[in-house]
């Protein structure tokens, strides 16, 4: 190949391009100044190459940060010391875990992907200690029926989320509004402590994760994180920390649905 040609991803003859001409981003596209739009927005998909490359290097940063959060859970359950930090720091934790989603989310178009990546595996650890407080109080086998409901649950929906043809992308406000609505119902039940309120928002929130994970993989194949993000390695860290949080909600879901306490 020529070093003024390159391959199209999207499937197509690829064009020569005139060394002065600088190449633009094959996941993003122009409309006009300062304004861009995904693939699938123009009605056009990744070839079948590129789109394992977006969803393989998502979920393999994703079952990393996983891999951080199990093994620093597990050193909680098992430490007296560690399980008093977290009871005493939980409030702190989950203020600090919410503040690095948020930054990762704002400037990952201002910090560098392996920032990026450290700044999920950071809050991969933080919320192992979370995850460990929240674990004690629960049976070894209620874990691990959580765990392993939550990982059927999570593979079927990315299963279809990668093989259906049908666009997901409509969901995207209902899940959102379904988010908010969940998030309120967990506010209200804290002051309610209705066991039958708990109940149903875990019935709730299994369903929307699940949702969540069938769209957010048919997102992160299609390009549109990447034709936001202007780089496969920042989407791919933005694609495995939002599979992460599916995985993760699901797992909690499961947990206090079927979870045996101690």
């Amino acid at each position: 190949m020529s070093q003024n040609q390159f391959p199209n991803p999207y499937g197509t003859p690829s064009t020569p391009i005139a060394p002065t001409t600088p190449a633009t981003p094959a996941s993003r596209v122009s409309l006009s100044p300062g304004v861009t739009a995904s693939p699938a927005a123009l009605g056009v998909r990744p070839d079948a190459r590129l789109a394992t490359a977006f969803l393989s290097q998502a979920f393999l940063w994703m079952f990393v940060g996983l891999l951080v959060t199990a093994g620093v859970a597990a050193a909680v359950r098992s430490s007296e010391s560690l399980l008093e930090f977290a009871s005493g720091n939980f409030f702190i934790l989950f203020i600090l875990q919410i503040g690095i989603v948020i930054g990762i989310t704002a400037a990952i178009n201002r910090i560098s992907a392996i920032a990026a990546l450290g700044l999920f595996f950071v809050y991969a650890a933080s919320l192992g200690i979370t995850i460990g407080l929240i674990v004690a109080s629960y049976t070894t086998g209620s874990v691990v029926t959580a765990f392993l409901s939550a990982s059927a649950m999570f593979g079927a929906a990315a299963i279809y989320g990668h093989v259906t043809k049908r666009s997901l992308a409509a969901m995207g406000s209902l899940l959102f509004m379904g988010l908010i609505g969940l998030l309120v119902a967990m506010v209200l039940n804290i002051f309610l402590q209705s066991s039958a309120v708990t109940w149903l928002i875990s019935i709730v929130g299994v369903v929307l994760f699940t949702a969540l994970t069938a769209y957010d993989v048919q997102r992160i194949q299609s390009g549109a994180i990447a034709a936001q993000t202007g780089s496969m390695e920042k989407a791919a860290v933005i694609g495995a920390l939002q599979l992460y949080l599916d995985f993760i909600n699901l797992f909690l879901f499961m947990l206090r649905l079927f979870g045996g306490r101690n």
